[in-house]
């Protein structure tokens, strides 16, 4: 399912999740509480930002929805997948990370052929997936050159690129451009954006900027830390497709004041606790 541009907050979608999240609590051995009764429902076709302080466990969340760790009390449910024997949910998703975590010794082709040749996918029968996703994220004519001879920007495409070859129907971003300069970041929200409309993703994005949640995303839900859990779900009626323009609308400065003013009060919360 594309995103819809004329129905931005997933009115008209599913409403049955494609992943939730009941009461679920994270422990590490530590004894650091990191989640505490998370609960969250993301339906299909929906671009959901996790907002809030550093902190509060929203990395921590996407890592559990990938299956990257056991939650210590709760569920993940995926209710519209299928299982498998040992009665694990195929979950059909990919995960971009902070940092790019490419293969400085292998070419941009071999990165971003690693996940299908790790399912044992040959390189012939992988290469139209591998230059197909190459040209979505605009770097078919770098396949062979290597990660040194990119810039910041392009290193990130590159992980994008490698996450969108499994062709996921959920795509786990954890503050994929935090690192990058604002014009590159700009430039890869948009990217984003068009990818996410085109492909028919479910999106879960990390973020700590305001103005980045109200600008990519359907929903916001706004997190609290001690331990974390969500504290304000937050729909978000700008209108799709989105450009660079909107940034300056009264509309935009509206919503990112609104989100922005609770974001302060999830951090009178901690404070208080």
């Amino acid at each position: 399912m594309a995103a819809d541009p004329s129905d931005p907050t997933g009115a008209g979608r599913s409403d049955r999740p494609i992943v939730a999240m009941r009461d679920v609590g994270k422990v590490f051995a530590n004894g650091t509480i990191a989640l505490s009764g998370m609960s969250l429902d993301v339906r299909p076709g929906e671009f959901v930002s996790l907002l809030g302080p550093s902190g509060c466990g929203k990395s921590t969340a996407l890592r559990l929805v990938a299956g990257l760790g056991g939650a210590s009390v709760g569920q993940i449910e995926w209710p519209t997948s299928s299982y498998t024997h040992a009665g694990e949910p195929e979950r059909e998703i990919s995960f971009v990370f902070q940092e790019p975590t490419l293969m400085p010794w292998a070419t941009v082709f071999r990165n971003v052929w690693l996940p299908l040749r790790l399912k044992g996918v040959s390189r012939r029968a992988a290469t139209e997936r591998v230059m197909d996703a190459l040209g979505m994220v605009g770097l078919d004519k770098f396949a062979e050159h290597y990660p040194r001879e990119l810039s910041g920007g392009m290193k990130m495409r590159v992980s994008i690129a490698r996450a969108l070859v499994t062709r996921p129907k959920v795509m786990l971003m954890d503050e994929p451009f935090a690192a990058l300069d604002e014009i590159t970041r700009q430039k890869l929200n948009d990217d984003i954006l068009r990818l996410w409309g085109d492909q028919g993703w479910t999106v879960i994005f990390v973020t700590h900027s305001v103005f980045e949640a109200v600008y990519l995303s359907s929903r916001i839900v706004v997190m609290a830390a001690r331990p974390g859990r969500v504290i304000a779900d937050l729909p978000n009626t700008l209108a799709y497709p989105r450009s660079g323009d909107v940034r300056t609308t009264a509309d935009f400065a509206a919503a990112s004041r609104e989100v922005s003013d609770v974001l302060h009060q999830s951090m009178d919360v901690d404070a208080h606790r």
